[in-house]
């Protein structure tokens, strides 16, 4: 008898102090990191259509259910991208899209760092669009959302992070009315930041 309570006090000291421990470094990491957007590009118009490529700002906000697993929202401003087709010879519109993420992640417990994996969806909307007349995209997106990275603690709560995503985007280009084809844009995103967890 006196063995059970024994086991069952150790077990609820190792269970309080692991959730005391949660609760010091606090459920919430924020973080903003600067972003590479390299764009698969992938058309099946016949046009080749492709967006550019750049570098973004994102910020995201996760929470931690567990001291594993956490939430992340995945956030930006909307950005503009110039629209250009290889057949027409360069250039021929603009758009803006924002391509806020949901993901559900996995960290891993390490010696000197936190690698973790997420999955989760993305939604893209697309808007300012302004292309030739008679030339139109679908406004929405829904795609899944991968991604890898690893926060490294640079002192207490703050954290130097490398992330990357591939994120699955692509819209329906029509032409006067009729769908011609999809622009796949499935970008793959390269970031490097900083996260704060309170």
């Amino acid at each position: 008898m006196k063995k059970n309570l024994l086991a069952v006090a150790v077990l609820c000291a190792l269970t309080s102090g692991a959730v005391f421990a949660q609760q010091a470094e606090g459920p919430w990491l924020v973080r903003a990191r600067a972003v590479n957007l390299d764009s698969a590009n992938k058309d099946s118009t016949g046009l080749g259509l492709s967006v550019n490529d750049k570098v973004i700002p994102e910020v995201d906000v996760s929470y931690f259910f567990t001291p594993n697993v956490a939430a992340e929202l995945v956030l930006t401003v909307p950005q503009k991208h110039d629209l250009s087709s290889s057949v027409l010879g360069g250039k021929i519109g603009t758009l803006k899209h924002l391509p806020p993420s949901l993901l559900v992640q996995y960290h891993f417990n390490a010696a000197g760092f936190k690698p973790y994996v997420g999955a989760g969806i993305n939604y893209t909307r697309f808007s300012s669009v302004k292309l030739p007349a008679g030339v139109d995209i679908d406004r929405n997106s829904f795609g899944a959302a991968l991604q890898v990275g690893v926060d490294i603690p640079l002192q207490k709560n703050l954290y130097l992070n490398l992330d990357v995503k591939k994120v699955f985007i692509k819209t329906d280009v029509s032409l006067a009315g009729a769908k011609i084809g999809t622009l796949k844009v499935d970008p793959v995103l390269v970031g490097v930041g900083l996260g704060w967890r309170f």
